[in-house]
């Protein structure tokens, strides 16, 4: 700690990322990304970028990559908003829209960045227990707010929320902003960007980091009512007003308008959730529901932190948290039939049949 930081340094406590290890021929199980590489045209489309160009600013506003989401989804160009990965994107959404004289509402169990972010940004919270199902309860976040924030499905645990329960809460909630944080949506949901037109106060974002393959390029996106919108660009171009550079831009857009490649790693990364959940229950794990490109386990005769460590020494990674309520569990990520048949020999060589 040094006299030279500001207050506000001395109390924050940083969001962990995943362990990026630097360890060769390991079992990357622990961070969520996608086994399959980005579609050939988004490497194709980043070739071609690459030349004199560079040494210009990419477009501050991002409208070729706004415009390509807009049709994708079926909104307008003005609903979209880009920024440097979700991350950014939720950082400026907690900056500006969540700021008011109540409490944030997140779950007490979902993505650890929320609280970290409401430390930046002084943002009064309460965490709303799951229930004793791991599942988020819509029907609990009818109380005064600042306003809401949930994954769906859920990290860590995968569970999905319906649309007609997240209709019926934007019904119930009209005074403040609902942002719903779909990064997993893509692997077994149904996208809430089908109700912005209804609900001016809602707010979808969504990553390319998962079901497009590119958490090396840091795309992200936030769809909703044009007023939600602008708040988020003047916090953007008060920051930073090129977040986004040429090669992410173009690779981005070339991803959306890949649809047959995306379908087909989606369609793979499902059929191996359901063939390793299959196995892992085969061992003797409780696995929760999940709709995303991971898997949330426990096994009764084994801690989580247990099981995390003998994988490692046997060269395969997965997350564990050692946090209450989920400290048994292990979060892993879907790899290839191949990764996953390695997980299933190693989770077997430590005594598991």
């Amino acid at each position: 700690m040094s006299r030279f930081w500001s207050p506000l340094v001395k109390n924050l406590v940083p969001y962990v990322p995943g362990e990026q290890p630097k360890i060769a021929n390991l079992v990357k199980l622990n961070t969520n990304e996608n086994p399959y590489g980005p579609s050939p045209t988004v490497i194709e489309a980043i070739q071609a970028e690459l030349g004199e160009s560079l040494r210009l600013y990419p477009d501050p506003n991002g409208d070729c990559l706004k415009q390509a989401v807009a049709e994708y989804y079926s909104v307008k160009p003005e609903q979209v908003f880009v920024g440097n990965g979700s991350d950014e994107v939720l950082a400026h959404v907690f900056h500006g829209l969540f700021q008011h004289n109540a409490p944030l509402l997140f779950p007490d169990i979902s993505y650890s960045f929320y609280p970290v972010y409401c430390g930046l940004y002084e943002i009064p919270f309460e965490a709303i227990p799951l229930d004793e199902h791991y599942q988020i309860r819509l029907e609990d976040y009818v109380r005064p707010n600042a306003g809401i924030i949930f994954p769906n499905p859920n990290a860590p645990t995968g569970c999905l929320v319906g649309l007609d329960s997240i209709e019926a809460l934007l019904q119930r909630n009209s005074d403040s902003v609902v942002v719903v944080d779909e990064a997993y949506i893509d692997f077994g949901g149904e996208t809430a960007i089908t109700l912005v037109d209804r609900y001016p106060n809602l707010l979808v974002t969504q990553t390319l980091s998962k079901s497009r393959s590119l958490a090396g390029l840091r795309v992200g996106l936030a769809v909703g009512h044009p007023d939600l919108i602008e708040a988020l660009e003047r916090v953007k171009n008060s920051f930073n007003s090129y977040p986004l550079d040429r090669l992410a831009l173009t690779g981005a857009v070339a991803a959306f308008k890949d649809k047959n490649y995306f379908d087909h790693t989606c369609g793979a990364v499902i059929e191996s959730r359901t063939a390793l959940v299959a196995e892992l229950e085969a061992l003797g794990f409780y696995v929760l529901p999940s709709a995303a490109n991971f898997v949330f386990a426990q096994h009764p005769s084994y801690e989580g932190s247990e099981l995390a460590a003998a994988l490692r020494e046997r060269r395969v990674i997965v997350r564990h948290f050692n946090k209450p309520r989920i400290d048994k569990f292990l979060r892993i990520t879907i790899g290839t039939p191949e990764q996953n048949a390695m997980l299933i020999q190693a989770l077997k060589d430590h005594g598991l049949a």
